[in-house]
């Protein structure tokens, strides 16, 4: 995601789509009421026969709908504006279809917290997501996953055929090299490839750093080349790590959550009347909030924005997650604490 213009008076933001990520960013952060123009496609009748026109339509949404299973978010609402006026009809119902290389603009009464989450995701776009290797028993192709696309890396040989005397000296230097490589950076690692080159590796790694096994989660493809790389996306694998990474930093706070409450030494605050209280004594550390409730309720609006206002963390949870599900058990919004209130 980029930000290529704000103007917190008239509340005009200008965003670049990057992602799936910034898809599901935006669909937080917007409401019914709010404004969106963006190029679409209009369909104008000449005759009898119909066509479709490029335009430039602003619509005031009436509803969002995030469709995964097509990378597309959804608004729809009444046209209240657009370019050429001969293809707009004002007042008509329109989609605009959002994808991952979308620009538009955003027109709303914007929230501290909503800038902050969009600005954050715009951080999150320019830094690698996840990486990945493809491989086999005679070479390794690295790869990056970052926001404009995947970035392949160096390739490494084993430098040795089964045949060979010595492959197994070799095979044990190759491993080595792969460890090296995963070892030299800190995001999560997909290694992925046909045979049981992958298995091999996951043993070696495991005898030689058992700790650097958290990093890689172990899959399957059918080539160790560039074609490796695209049959993962495909199939939504590196998406669905990616969803899992968020799922378990939410998993972490929920469970530091319930540590507190068993404990009952006062550093946790769940259900709005607690937390609202917290917020109003400037005691929340961490603010844990379900995204359905924040979207739904004023009141939990409102105690989101106090909490910013105070300096407090605003970590809003998917409802589709299992922490989300706890979080919902909690009330929908909870929050870790500075100081004992009482």
């Amino acid at each position: 995601m980029k930000i290529t213009h704000l103007d917190k008076k008239t509340g005009e933001m200008k965003l670049q789509m990057n992602t799936l990520d910034d898809l599901w960013h935006l669909e937080r952060v917007l409401s019914p009421g709010d404004l969106a123009e963006a190029r679409s496609m209009r369909t104008y009748k000449v005759g009898t026969k119909e066509e479709k026109k490029a335009v430039t339509v602003r619509i005031e949404i009436e509803s969002i709908e995030f469709a995964k299973s097509q990378n597309r978010l959804r608004l729809l609402g009444k046209i209240i504006a657009g370019t050429p006026e001969e293809f707009i009809q004002l007042g008509r119902y329109h989609t605009i279809d959002v994808a991952e290389d979308t620009k538009l603009k955003i027109i709303k009464k914007w929230k501290g917290y909503q800038i902050k989450r969009l600005k954050e995701a715009e951080k999150e776009s320019k830094r690698p997501k996840i990486r990945i290797i493809v491989l086999d028993d005679e070479k390794a192709l690295t790869a990056v996953l970052r926001a404009f696309g995947v970035e392949y890396g160096p390739e490494f040989r084993c430098g040795g055929s089964k045949k060979d005397e010595k492959h197994e000296q070799k095979e044990k230097e190759f491993f080595g090299q792969l460890a090296a490589e995963i070892e030299r950076h800190p995001e999560r690692y997909i290694v992925a490839g046909p045979g049981f080159t992958k298995d091999n590796l996951k043993k070696f790694i495991s005898q030689k750093n058992p700790n650097l096994i958290k990093q890689i989660t172990f899959d399957s493809c059918s080539y160790a080349e560039r074609s490796g790389v695209n049959e993962l996306l495909n199939r939504g694998v590196i998406q669905k790590i990616m969803g899992e990474e968020r799922f378990e930093r939410e998993m972490k706070l929920i469970e530091e959550l319930i540590v507190h409450i068993h404990k009952d030494d006062g550093h946790a605050a769940y259900g709005f009347k607690e937390v609202k209280e917290a917020a109003e004594a400037c005691a929340i550390d961490k603010l844990l909030v379900l995204d359905e409730y924040l979207r739904t309720s004023e009141e939990a609006e409102d105690v989101v924005e106090l909490a910013d206002k105070n300096k407090a963390d605003i970590v809003i949870f998917s409802s589709e997650g299992d922490a989300g599900m706890k979080l919902k058990g909690f009330g929908k919004i909870a929050a870790l604490l500075r100081f004992k209130l009482r």
